[in-house]
């Protein structure tokens, strides 16, 4: 019972003081020294029986490796901090495993001693010294009707509902119960002391705490249901991820055959790589199904805690502390399940491809997305210095330019340039940046407050008046067509699609050059060529996630794709070259997936801008240099 409740309580209010591998509180709690990671000693022996030819062990946290000598595990010290803890929990734990190991006393004494029996007629619980003047004072007793404490506990007798005399009215019984107090009181405690407060008949009471339990208990029964469900689908997926992966393996193979023997070497590299994809998607999916059994590992010790047959003749203390369980057992059940998860792990196995090489290479080929790559296939020079792009399609862009030059280019990926000629009036008037809505329609920032929608016929619809005096007006768009502004400020604007309605102010952390928008509607900040540059993630509420902030004289510079996620182009003035990295949004936070190998681009000048035109194609431009970028995932 006492490992019960320290295993229950501790994700509450030790979390720290959990094994990540037995997933219970520490014994002899030891440090792993390449990463400072800490693990149970006996966990980690157990661990290291399969790695005997090693002369290290690889954390199962981080992986990474840390060195082993003659006694191995026995060498590794023991994490003093961690143990300290967890002596100090286990002395703090003993209050509530007396409370909940605690048996019926004897009531017909002053002995406090474990009651052995129950007598009908006194209607009281007895130790063996009682027992034994009920049996010998015949006298007294000769008619009483005894049962063992035994039957009583296993319910083969009934003894009815006893109550507890009021400690102030003696004759009274504490047959009521008040929710505000949280105590049990008789009826003229109830006219004194409680009069205004919600009563409850202690039958009732603990009839309907009861029926919680029996809610719960089924409750949790479908849970685990559920669960194991989940699990078992987790194992279907499973399969067919080696399915996927043993289609891999024949296709190389079957390469193999028909290729010279001196093509061996070549066959183990792949050999190599598809095992690594099945182990990554191994991992992915060991994970899923250690959370899913950890869960129910959890709600079958609530419920061991919940679900007994002594809610009658528990305290007042105890009665909340068993209602706080059953509320945090509640909560529990209503944790959402994750059902999606192992089938996208498993479109990612199948989408994994062997590329056979052509008969002009001595080589088997390659797999699929095992070495991502980004390639310029386009540099174009600019008639004067970007200002502003957009994407116009998904090989194509349009370029506005700084002060000098008027009007819009289309540039395509070929190289071939051509004037936007839908709007006339483009010719004598600024534009500082622009974005292409989905229906054609173009709005373009003329200055530091004012913006302008055409239609895509030429004609103005409506102006944007933005009061906060910045910097040129930036402009975007979500996907559902509202226009985003930023102008250096410590603020977004998001109008809807006609710009005639501000319906969101979100307040940033930092001055914001440029924002992005994503299908879910979080959205994407730089501050771009600010000292330093950082780059955060915000929702509609203003809540931010991890900042990103780049090193002195690099600038950060993000575009989004239609899949939500987020590119960022480092550039690095004094070396004159930029490295893009794929991020992941994570919640509110950017998980890193890929860093491309660096890019040789002439920048001239710290104001830059990257667009996403399609999934393996983006377009970046900088000072007077327009770069088509192909990604290879």
């Amino acid at each position: 019972m006492a490992e019960k409740c320290e295993s229950d309580k501790l994700p509450s209010s030790s979390p720290n003081l959990i094994c990540p591998l037995c997933l219970v509180i520490f014994v002899e709690a030891t440090i792993l020294t390449s990463c400072g990671h800490t693990f149970c000693r006996r966990c980690l022996k157990k661990y290291d029986l399969t790695h005997q030819d090693l002369d290290h062990m690889v954390c199962p946290l981080c992986r990474k490796i840390t060195k082993l000598y003659a006694n191995r595990v026995d060498d590794l010290r023991l994490n003093d901090s961690i143990n300290g803890r967890v002596d100090d929990y286990h002395a703090k734990c003993g209050g509530m495993n007396a409370v909940l190991e605690m048996c019926q006393k004897c009531t017909a004494c002053k002995s406090l001693k474990d009651a052995v029996s129950f007598c009908r007629t006194c209607n009281y619980y007895m130790c063996d010294e009682c027992l034994h003047c009920h049996l010998n004072l015949t006298v007294v007793f000769e008619s009483h009707e005894i049962v063992s404490i035994d039957d009583v506990i296993e319910g083969k007798v009934s003894i009815g509902h006893l109550f507890e005399k009021c400690s102030i009215h003696k004759q009274e019984n504490k047959d009521m119960f008040c929710e505000v107090c949280k105590v049990h009181v008789c009826q003229k405690c109830v006219l004194v002391d409680h009069q205004n407060h919600k009563i409850k008949n202690q039958v009732d009471f603990e009839q309907e705490l009861r029926r919680k339990v029996t809610d719960l208990a089924q409750r949790c029964a479908d849970k685990k249901a559920e669960l194991e469900k989940n699990i078992q689908n987790i194992e279907i997926q499973r399969h067919e991820v080696h399915t996927a992966v043993q289609t891999l393996l024949d296709d190389v193979r079957q390469a193999y055959s028909i290729k010279a023997k001196e093509l061996e070497e070549n066959l183990r590299n792949l050999t190599d790589q598809i095992h690594a994809l099945q182990h990554s998607f191994d991992d992915e999916l060991d994970v899923l199904k250690s959370k899913d059994r950890q869960r129910i590992k959890s709600i079958c010790r609530s419920i061991t805690l919940v679900d007994n047959d002594r809610l009658g003749h528990l305290e007042t203390d105890t009665l909340s502390a068993h209602t706080s369980l059953c509320e945090e057992l509640d909560a529990m059940l209503k944790e959402f399940t994750d059902h999606t998860s192992a089938e996208a792990i498993k479109k990612k196995a199948q989408e994994k491809r062997f590329k056979p090489a052509d008969d002009t290479r001595l080589d088997l080929g390659s797999i699929s997305g095992s070495c991502p790559k980004m390639k310029v296939i386009q540099c174009v020079d600019l008639r004067e210095w970007m200002h502003g792009m957009t994407r116009y399609s998904n090989s194509t862009v349009a370029i506005v330019y700084g002060d000098c030059v008027q009007g819009i280019d289309i540039i395509d990926s070929n190289g071939g340039k051509q004037r936007y000629s839908n709007i006339l009036a483009l010719n004598d008037m600024k534009c500082y940046d622009l974005v292409l809505q989905r229906d054609g329609a173009l709005c373009m920032s003329t200055g530091y407050t004012e913006a302008h929608i055409y239609s895509r016929l030429g004609f103005r619809k409506a102006t944007i008046h933005v009061r906060d005096n910045g910097y040129f007006l930036r402009v975007n768009r979500s996907p559902s067509d509202e226009i985003i502004i930023s102008n250096y400020r410590k603020k977004v604007y998001i109008y809807d699609p006609t710009g005639s309605t501000l319906k969101h102010t979100v307040q940033t952390k930092n001055r914001t050059k440029q924002a992005s928008i994503t299908r879910t509607g979080l959205i994407v900040t730089s501050s771009c060529f600010a000292d330093p540059s950082v780059m955060t993630v915000y929702d509609r509420d203003g809540n931010a996630g991890e900042s990103l902030q780049a090193p002195e004289d690099v600038y950060l510079y993000a575009a989004v794709d239609e899949q939500d996620r987020v590119y960022v182009a480092s550039a690095d003035t004094k070396n004159s070259s930029v490295v893009i990295r794929l991020y992941d949004l994570d919640g509110l936070n950017l998980k890193e997936r890929v860093e491309f190998n660096a890019l040789n681009m002439t920048l001239g000048w710290k104001s830059c801008y990257l667009v996403s035109l399609s999934p393996d194609m983006l377009a970046f431009a900088c000072y007077k240099k327009l770069y088509f970028i192909k990604v290879s995932l």
